[in-house]
């Protein structure tokens, strides 16, 4: 299996895949689950979700899997993909924690510029995600930027990568929209 996590056989096993090869699928899968077991455990560093790692990549697998339409690439492509299935699999865990509470109140937002970048920060996923929503309609470059970074936890080098764009574009757009995701939470 060490052969096949590389780029060019994840791209390939992905394109045989596409071609309806399910088993190419399945060693996609298997070639990139430690990674993605990574950026899940990056996520979920000092949360209060209830989740553990492997049940949120398995949760998001299955959303990816059981989704006919999406067809990944290359490796960057499932792996931004992979990052926007856990961001809908915690949101939908926020959800119904947030409906199970008789008064459905959610806790204030905490923002400080030098914090969002960590997984780790004290956020509530529903507010975060009614804001990268927003953000999708104006600018969805930093709308993604922001999904990689707060629920895949990347680096920003690693998102320059992923978008096939410049660090120096990637750290703009990140300054800019972290000033704006201040602003938008009165921080």
């Amino acid at each position: 299996m060490a052969a096949e996590v590389g780029y060019a056989p994840v791209t390939d096993l992905l394109a045989r895949s596409r071609a309806g090869d399910v088993q190419a699928r399945d060693k996609a899968y298997a070639a990139m689950y430690e990674q993605l077991k990574l950026a899940a455990r990056r996520q979920l560093r000092g949360q209060r979700q209830a989740l553990e790692t492997t049940a949120l990549v398995h949760e998001a697998w299955l959303k990816l899997a059981g989704n006919a339409v999406l067809a990944p690439a290359d490796r960057n492509h499932l792996m931004a993909l992979s990052t926007r299935a856990m961001r809908q699999v915690l949101v939908d865990h926020a959800r119904h924690l947030q409906a199970s509470k008789r008064d459905g109140a959610i806790e204030p937002l905490t923002l400080a510029a030098s914090n969002i970048a960590q997984p780790q920060a004290e956020m509530e996923v529903l507010a975060l995600h009614d804001l990268l929503e927003e953000l999708q309609g104006f600018d969805p470059r930093a709308a993604q930027i922001v999904e990689l970074r707060y629920f895949g936890g990347y680096e920003e080098a690693e998102i320059a990568a992923m978008l096939d764009t410049s660090l120096s574009t990637v750290q703009r757009d990140w300054r800019r929209t972290r000033a704006w995701l201040a602003a938008k939470l009165g921080n």
